[in-house]
């Protein structure tokens, strides 16, 4: 039974191994452990298994944003995105929440879709030749 929560302090080190699986350094590790103090972290687990994290804020205009979603290689395509937005979406203060991924990557923009997330724009010239997609959800 999968289970999403506030990541504590002691999940640290295996989100950073994680995030290490899929970008290959540790350059988020002061972000990660940030948004853990700051209770701005959720995690999903399976057992003792870490299936992934998810990152927000609430500062996008006065709404929530997602900043980043990253599941365990040996762990996707078995719906832990959806229940990582599911529940941001439980707590976010604000009706609505925004997210974004790189036109590149077409797994995260279905993801999006089936979780009812509709296209709200695009952003230029943060990575060269592939533009970042703006998602957009109305809570209620």
């Amino acid at each position: 039974m999968r289970i999403v929560g506030y990541a504590q302090i002691d999940d640290l080190e295996s989100l950073i191994q994680i995030d290490c699986q899929v970008m290959g350094n540790e350059s988020r590790y002061e972000q990660i452990q940030e948004a853990i103090v700051e209770k701005r972290c959720l995690v999903v687990r399976e057992g003792e298994t870490t299936a992934g994290f998810l990152i927000f804020n609430n500062h996008f205009f006065g709404n929530t944003f997602v900043s980043l979603i990253i599941v365990s290689p040996e762990e996707r395509r078995k719906g832990n995105a959806s229940l990582l937005l599911k529940h941001v979406e439980e707590i976010s203060p604000s009706n609505k929440i925004f997210s974004s991924t790189n036109q590149s990557n077409r797994h995260m923009q279905k993801t999006f879709q089936v979780n009812g997330y509709s296209q709200s724009g695009k952003i230029e010239n943060l990575d060269p030749g592939d533009p970042e997609i703006v998602y957009y959800k109305q809570r209620r």
